[in-house]
């Protein structure tokens, strides 16, 4: 027997949350990979040990991880097939900020366009991916991307301190301020 997605239905997030929720995850994405750009490029790809060895490469891994979960796992396009194809996309491989810029537009665009259309019952639908046991919402989807962006900003938040240089602000705040314009 199936088990049940991990969130209850009382829990689930709302479109509005969920639009809320990734204007901040936009933001803060944008605000670090400014920052990070302003580098020279030695210091961005330098392989500082961390789970995608380089600001870069963490960068490059958060949006990947958010086009892998809301473009393709909650849009019913997570066949082996259509994942293998993602995976082996060089898109998703960009080696310098140019290329990064090209994939950053098409993963924002893609994200922006599904929550325009995100609905209530959406929000309760259930998804699945073969390297994750169980069943899970879409709802679960946009806290899965959310909390594993905010792992990866704070690897790169300790790597900057580490050369003791002040990571952008990343509270839910202070973004929050910028995003509203107050």
């Amino acid at each position: 027997m199936p088990s049940a997605p991990i969130t209850a239905r009382h829990e689930l997030m709302t479109p509005p949350q969920a639009r809320r929720l990734f204007a901040y995850n936009r933001r803060l994405f944008e605000r670090y990979s400014r920052r990070i750009a302003k580098m020279p490029w030695e210091e961005a790809n330098r392989n500082r040990g961390t789970g995608h060895l380089s600001l870069f490469g963490t960068l490059v891994h958060i949006l990947q991880v958010h086009e892998v979960w809301i473009c393709y796992i909650t849009q019913h396009r997570s066949t082996d097939d259509e994942l293998e194809k993602l995976f082996n996309d060089p898109i998703r491989k960009p080696r310098d900020w140019k290329q990064f810029k090209f994939y950053q537009r098409r993963v924002w665009s893609c994200i922006d366009d599904y929550l325009s259309k995100l609905t209530g019952s959406e929000m309760r639908r259930t998804v699945h991916v073969f390297w994750m046991p169980g069943r899970y919402t879409v709802s679960d989807a946009f806290m899965q991307t959310t909390f594993e962006q905010a792992h990866h900003i704070g690897e790169i938040i300790g790597s900057m301190w580490q050369d003791d240089i002040e990571p952008p602000d990343m509270t839910w705040i202070g973004i929050g301020r910028a995003i509203s314009g107050k």
